[in-house]
């Protein structure tokens, strides 16, 4: 990370990337060092406002909408009724709020081990944690390792880890272990949905190895769900959806096309887009 002449730049030194940000002006608009990460917020010229956490770039006001949506409807409409649902990590509260928009959701647990992710979202990203009181809501600020792990089997019907990068405290959230225990507690039927970085630079070394630990783990079947998004490196995102004891089933487009909501990127046509993946993935993951 480097600010140079109102310019924020996140350097991915690995893949030869840069990706930068000017900002309206180079003080930031609050900083939070703690016991488990350093979090900024910066006001940018363009993109809203910007979280930053530990150097890296978090979310944008401007297209985080991309990422929370496709980490949420795609799985809510595929499952036949969830009601229960358990989000690890999504501190900033951007998938909380899109999973409460669906109206058979009766329970939504959020685990995130930093609380100030959170406060800082509701000072600055107001408009991700409008549901945050909605009486469907639980945040729970504890090691989400801890609570799969301490969970009752077959208790969730969706399970979403928003997670960070598999590096440092994140790597744990892409282990074997952590598959195992998050098939055994959803329920018959049950989905499972994780970020898993950019198909561009990370098939090889994060997205095949997750597909591969999540068979192992006892899921039936895996696919991968791409999406643009800007701020993260490449521009070129994805989530990788698993289903718990069978082949994951057509999503239902009629809910879609008559959803009570509003969404801003998901629809049925991005929905059915979504899964298609190209010639070299597709080799490399076979």
């Amino acid at each position: 990370m480097s600010l140079d002449n109102n310019w924020f730049t996140e350097t991915y030194q690995a893949e030869g990337l840069a990706f930068s940000l000017h900002l309206a002006n180079a003080e930031k608009l609050a900083e939070k060092k703690t016991p488990f990460q350093h979090i900024e917020i910066y006001q940018t010229s363009h993109f809203g406002k910007l979280m930053v956490i530990d150097g890296c770039v978090m979310l944008t006001s401007r297209d985080n909408f991309i990422y929370h949506e496709m980490m949420t409807h795609p799985a809510l409409f595929t499952h036949p009724r969830p009601q229960k649902v358990l989000i690890i990590g999504g501190g900033d509260c951007g998938t909380l709020n899109e999973v409460l928009k669906h109206e058979n959701v009766q329970l939504a647990q959020q685990v995130d081990i930093d609380e100030q992710v959170t406060r800082l979202s509701e000072a600055f990203f107001p408009e991700l944690c409008t549901r945050n009181n909605d009486p469907r809501a639980e945040l729970h600020f504890d090691d989400g390792i801890k609570w799969v792990k301490q969970a009752p089997a077959e208790s969730y019907d969706v399970m979403i880890v928003d997670s960070t990068d598999p590096i440092g405290p994140g790597e744990v959230l892409f282990t074997p272990q952590f598959y195992q225990h998050s098939q055994r507690i959803l329920k018959p039927g049950g989905l499972f949905v994780q970020q898993s970085e950019s198909p561009l630079i990370h098939t090889e070394n994060i997205i095949k190895p997750m597909m591969n630990k999540l068979l192992k783990a006892g899921f039936a079947d895996h696919q991968t769900l791409n999406f643009p998004l800007c701020s993260y490196p490449t521009g070129w995102w994805s989530c990788t959806l698993a289903c718990k004891d069978q082949k994951i089933s057509q999503f239902n487009s009629q809910s879609v096309d008559n959803r009570p909501f509003i969404t801003h990127y998901y629809n049925s046509e991005i929905h059915r887009a979504c899964s298609a993946m190209p010639e070299f993935f597709k080799q490399a993951t076979q």
